[in-house]
């Protein structure tokens, strides 16, 4: 998500009725000095838990009966702030810890890797890449590393296991999971430059990775960051698998459109075309089918698709499987058709085994930002549940290519409104609530899917979500799948070349999007952002922010609760109307939810049956990230299980309402009898 558009968004968002001081955070432990050996641990020992993404902790010392009792086991702080107006661009922390060999491994937003015992948090080893920081990336991400056990090797020999990072200024490393020192025989002293072959960047950050590297096989798969709205021929979307060991490439997937006119449309230097659609978010993979499971933006340049550029989205918006030893597409199933709404897939797909009939069905789980959940038979990429084209709006721009249907899920249901009529408006005085009235009766409002033109039309949802980056969590063993959304109510118009350059010239500060974003090559920018009240209070009524819990057996949503209260931002009321979010839960075998995610600095488990919340706490920072948890078997004092999460507050938070960015990884655990 391009960084100009959301921080108007944030700024929009919460600042004035909602937003007041901040509550004052404990005071966490500091860091052990001594460095112990490396401990036995059950493990997380992938981003997402397990390669599929399950978001599942298979550990039941944690209980809703003993949960109240949790109490912060140790911090450690890693010092890598960047704060809106810094040099290198703004920061967020929003990494998941991976667990492996009894080592806690992670990454903060300069790109450097941390490997800490994960009883204690002391430091074992800090890796620097040297990410240069005086230049300006936007946004300072990296949200999780990988690991892979070379078997050639024997336990103890150098670089056997590694730790694999991939970094904002698009490099991508190996590491020994036991020294932090580069694995020299991995492509150039350790690194593997991923930026020839891209394409040329109009500025630097506009390619870069922000997940977790893919591991599968003897391959590490990655995609990239591109920036959004920024022109026709951004850099290329192509994912590439590389050997773990050397650091060669085995395979790139580009996501032109079949029959792509690569001797006349734009290519880098290595033959990709560009401004493809482009996979930011984290992939998942199933090993045993020998498939990496890849969900795909919408080209560039997001808005707008016409003339030449109208069939660049065959890939877009997309979940595609793709065979991981050779990168074949193996088969594609597309979330929404001519993508105009930057709906792209934000999040990694969830894999888990349903049993239907008396038969597993290896299916996937889909959160998107409409908030629909797609639940496919990941063998073959067809909807388990149904889906249905239903027509949908025509008209926009007159040259646009629009799709006169878009696929519905049969079930789950979705998740969030499809429409927000005017008679629905929301205002916290008769005044305001009429004004919002008013500005929504002013759009062109035919609900999901109302084409973008050169008038205000209706965005909803807001390309904040539904589902974000954060994903879904899936309880394997109840059949129930957790998801975090957004509810907030956007508008959007095109803007022509000669007003968007007049509006742009008036502007001192480069990050004002007020002007639009340019999209270069196209006749128009785009200016998108929220529909808000006179008092800055969005006007679709509340929960803005929501959990929801679903379940796979039956398609149908078992509860949904608003994610926020008004306490979480220091106002003086326990009013639960559930706030913007960004992070994702954790499920654990006991039948808990861990979440943050919210704006504020609370941190909360729940009641799976029931959403209820049974504990909560605050953190030095918001925790926009998603928790992970293990066992220390051989802890100080006996087995304990943990649960940790990143501390790092959310950069849009920060730059938009003034709360707190952070630095702490946070471990939780039960008192000692």
């Amino acid at each position: 998500m391009y960084r100009g558009r959301v921080s108007k968004v944030l700024r929009l968002t919460f600042t004035l009725a909602l937003v007041g001081a901040c509550g004052g955070a404990p005071t966490l432990p500091p860091n052990t000095s001594e460095t112990p050996l490396p401990r036995s641990a059950t493990e997380w020992p992938a981003y997402g838990g397990d390669a599929g993404g399950l978001r599942f902790a298979p550990l039941d010392a944690i209980r809703p009966d003993n949960v109240a009792k949790l109490e912060v086991a140790w911090s450690y702080r890693h010092g890598d702030i960047s704060e809106r107006g810094s040099p290198e661009g703004i920061s967020g922390f929003q990494a998941t810890p991976i667990l492996v060999d009894g080592i806690l491994y992670f990454p903060t937003p300069w790109n450097r890797v941390i490997a800490l015992d994960p009883a204690t948090g002391a430091e074992h080893w800090r890796y620097d890449p040297g990410l240069d920081r005086t230049q300006n990336h936007l946004l300072l991400i990296s949200r999780g590393v990988a690991a892979w056990q070379d078997l050639r090797r024997e336990a103890g020999e150098p670089c056997a296991r590694r730790i694999f990072t991939a970094t904002r200024d698009a490099y991508l490393i190996a590491l020994d999971a036991k020294t932090g020192l580069p694995c020299a025989d991995f492509g150039a002293a350790g690194r593997v430059d991923l930026n020839p072959g891209a394409g040329s960047q109009l500025f630097r950050g506009e390619y870069g990775v922000t997940s977790a590297p893919t591991l599968i096989g003897e391959r590490v798969v990655v995609g990239a960051f591109v920036a959004d709205n920024v022109r026709v021929d951004a850099p290329s979307g192509v994912v590439r698998a590389f050997d773990a060991r050397s650091g060669a490439l085995v395979w790139a997937w580009d996501l032109a459109p079949p029959g792509y006119d690569y001797a006349t449309r734009p290519k880098s230097s290595a033959g990709y075309a560009l401004g493809t659609p482009n996979v930011w978010a984290p992939m998942s993979a199933d090993p045993a089918r020998d498939l990496v499971f890849v969900p795909t933006g919408n080209p560039a340049p997001d808005n707008y698709r016409g003339g030449e550029y109208s069939d660049m989205d065959y890939y877009g918006s997309s979940v595609v499987a793709l065979r991981g030893s050779t990168g074949a597409v193996v088969w594609r199933f597309q979330t929404v058709h001519h993508d105009l709404w930057d709906y792209d897939v934000p999040a990694q797909p969830t894999l888990v085994d349903l049993v239907q009939s008396g038969k597993t069905v290896p299916a996937l789980v889909q959160g998107t930002k409409m908030g629909l959940l797609f639940v496919l038979n990941r063998e073959t990429g067809e909807p388990i549940f149904g889906v249905e084209e239903r027509p949908t709006p025509r008209g926009g721009a007159a040259d646009a290519v629009l799709s006169p249907t878009q696929p519905f899920p049969l079930k789950p249901p979705p998740l969030l409104p499809l429409a927000v009529p005017p008679e629905d408006a929301f205002g916290l005085t008769f005044y305001d609530r009429g004004a919002c009235r008013e500005a929504l009766a002013s759009l062109r409002n035919e609900g999901i899917y109302t084409p973008i033109g050169l008038d205000w039309t209706l965005l909803h949802p807001f390309p904040l979500g539904g589902v974000n980056w954060g994903g879904v969590a899936v309880d394997p063993e109840r059949g129930l799948v957790v998801a975090n959304i957004n509810t907030v109510v956007g508008r959007q118009r095109l803007v022509p070349r000669t007003e968007f350059d007049a509006l742009r010239a008036k502007q001192k500060d480069p990050l004002d999007s007020t002007a639009g974003e340019p999209q270069l090559g196209t006749p128009y920018a785009v200016q998108r952002e929220l529909v808000t009240s006179p008092f800055r209070v969005p006007c679709n009524g509340p929960p803005w922010g929501q959990l929801a819990a679903v379940d796979l057996g039956s398609g149908e949503i078992r509860w949904q609760r608003p994610l926020g209260s008004l306490r979480d931002l220091g106002v003086p009321l326990d009013r639960d109307v559930g706030l913007l979010n960004f992070g994702g839960p954790l499920l654990t075998r006991s039948g808990l939810i861990f979440i943050g995610a919210s704006m504020g600095n609370a941190f909360r488990a729940l009641d799976l049956a029931s959403g209820a919340e049974l504990w909560r706490i605050e953190l030095p920072a918001g925790a926009q990230a998603t928790p992970m948890s293990y066992r220390v078997d051989d802890a100080p004092g006996g087995p304990r299980q943990f649960v940790v999460v990143a501390a790092g507050g959310h950069w849009g938070f920060h730059a938009g309402a003034g709360l707190a960015l952070g630095d702490a990884v946070v471990a939780f655990a039960l008192p000692r009898e």
